[in-house]
């Protein structure tokens, strides 16, 4: 069997996390190595490695987690603008395997991002 990712020991309540939202299909919690002065991560519940993992019958999920980001970026009061951030891949950054979403904001971004 697989070693649990960082992810699923927080979603198990093994590793304590700042919780900001929860529902039946996804979790949002702070990061605990910030990029900005808000940086919350979105992770769907399901165990889904990567963005390039998702097929067909995840439609409703990744539309979900996605709004769930506006609601938060909306609660957290990021009304100057936010970023949505998925990396895919080592390529790209992703160090947990893991499907998430970095929602980046309370400063001004600078482009391009990396």
């Amino acid at each position: 069997m697989a070693e649990k990712t960082i992810f699923k020991r927080i979603i198990d309540g093994e590793i304590p996390a700042t919780v900001v939202y929860q529902d039946d299909h996804c979790l949002a919690f702070r990061d605990v190595a910030p990029q900005a002065p808000t940086h919350v991560l979105i992770i769907p519940k399901r165990e889904i490695a990567a963005l390039a993992d998702l097929t067909d019958d995840d439609e409703v999920l990744a539309g979900h987690m996605l709004l769930v980001a506006c609601k938060l970026a909306q609660d957290l009061g990021l009304s100057g603008g936010y970023r949505v951030v998925v990396n895919c891949g080592p390529d790209a950054g992703q160090s947990v395997d893991h499907l998430h979403f970095h929602l980046l904001g309370g400063r001004p971004m600078k482009w391009p991002p990396g």
